[in-house]
């Protein structure tokens, strides 16, 4: 599955839309990962187990948009975007969402 945030694919030619295809993770912090993120925000530096947490979430946001572009029978995604959000009470939860365009091109 080829996957790029361009709306074109240089060389190929689209011959198919599919439709607009999302993969959307919702994902908790629980309480050891705030309290060690805690810590990387009152010592300062970066807060690697944030980071671990929002690559696994955009992965598997990707990884269901692509699921859902095959299941279209395209063999691309197209113009994807990448949005994140915070949520709950005290946005314990982080919202990935992943779009783009599925296509079939040759």
């Amino acid at each position: 599955m080829l996957v790029t945030t361009t709306p074109t694919i240089d060389g190929k030619e689209i011959v198919e839309y599919k439709g607009v295809v999302f993969g959307e993770v919702i994902s908790g912090v629980n309480f050891v990962k705030d309290f060690t993120a805690g810590l990387s925000n009152f010592f300062g530096g970066r807060s690697s187990t944030y980071e671990e947490e929002l690559i696994t979430a955009r992965g598997n946001a990707m990884m269901e948009m692509e699921q859902r572009a095959v299941q279209l029978g395209a063999n691309a995604v197209v113009g994807v975007d990448v949005d994140y959000e915070v949520l709950g009470a005290n946005n314990g939860m982080l919202m990935v969402i992943a779009s783009g365009t599925a296509v079939r091109y040759i």
